[in-house]
């Protein structure tokens, strides 16, 4: 039996944001306002951009200007303070749990124990940063930053357009892959919807098919960030927006087995892979059963347009070991 066996009794609502550091911070902001279409909010300044979509989340992306690539944190949302005092004091009990001596331990590079990754870096409180609201913030077992959050500042919606409303996942690589899903699905109460065989696992908080997905890789990284445009037509038009500033599609377009989106990925000015994506497969949680998809050309892209991804594409998914 793994070491939280038990399912927390609060519930990871959404994916609020993706803050990242950055090595080519102006060029990324000029993109990423421009023709990727997110709108700078004016709490931004010259070491620091946040931008929103067209949706209430108060920001989707932070830009923190950097010498080199990384997460700087993955801002997760729950219902209320209440929710925020209760995963606080669960996360607290999960981590000792798992401090307290795993069997995978022996096997695992994470180590199965807190040493060198997961613990609690703040106690719930009013967060003093753009937004505001009331959260804490941990580090998973390969030491990336999480914060938990409620409360945070909407902002008026804008007219559903190309362009897109919402931050859709986070896909993370991993050198622990079977670990570091347990540790997610376990502490912070994702389960998991697929495996595409045993390279990547899908992860769901919502009835959004993944909100984070984690991929077997040589070193702890980002390999992309999605966002979320509200249709097939928008997901085609924002992908020509793009286009026409001179920004071509570095793999797809195409749809996905596992979750049924449509794909377009793209390398920003800094190097990292932001992707368009639409219809995103929901899940009935009632019903779903998760499955371990082949990775044959068929089921990577069910549309046949795309191909593999080029040998650059994967490079930028590699990332920079964070």
């Amino acid at each position: 039996m793994s070491p939280a066996s038990q399912p927390p009794t609060w519930t990871i609502t959404h994916l609020r944001h993706i803050s990242l550091r950055c090595a080519a911070f102006d060029e990324s902001v000029d993109y990423y306002a421009g023709p990727w279409g997110l709108r700078t909010l004016g709490d931004s300044d010259a070491r620091t951009a946040l931008l929103r979509a067209t949706g209430a989340e108060h920001h989707v992306l932070e830009l923190h200007r950097a010498d080199r690539n990384g997460i700087d944190h993955i801002s997760l949302g729950l219902a209320d303070e209440r929710a925020v005092d209760a995963a606080a004091v669960s996360v607290r009990e999960a981590i000792a749990r798992w401090d307290g001596g795993d069997e995978r331990a022996a096997e695992s590079p994470l180590g199965g124990t807190t040493a060198e990754g997961a613990r609690l870096l703040s106690e719930p409180g009013a967060l003093d940063r753009p937004g505001g609201g009331y959260g804490f913030r941990l580090a998973d077992p390969e030491g990336r930053v999480v914060e938990l959050s409620a409360t945070v500042e909407a902002v008026p919606t804008l007219a559903a357009d190309a362009t897109p409303d919402k931050l859709a996942h986070v896909v993370l690589n991993t050198a622990d892959i079977e670990a570091l899903c347990a540790w997610w699905c376990e502490v912070l109460g994702f389960r998991v919807s697929d495996w595409s065989e045993r390279q990547m696992v899908f992860l769901r908080c919502n009835a959004d098919h993944h909100s984070i997905a984690f991929n077997r890789a040589e070193w702890a990284s980002l390999n992309h960030v999605a966002y979320e445009v509200p249709s097939l037509d928008a997901y085609m038009a924002s992908l020509g927006r793009l286009n026409r500033a001179g920004h071509t599609v570095g793999w797809g377009p195409g749809r996905h087995g596992p979750g049924n989106n449509a794909f377009g990925y793209f390398v920003d000015p800094a190097g990292t892979v932001p992707e368009i994506t639409a219809e995103v497969q929901q899940v009935d949680e009632a019903t779903w059963v998760p499955r371990t998809w082949p990775r044959i050309p068929e089921l990577s892209d069910r549309w046949g347009t795309a191909g593999p991804p080029s040998p650059e594409m994967r490079q930028h998914m590699a990332g920079t070991p964070d």
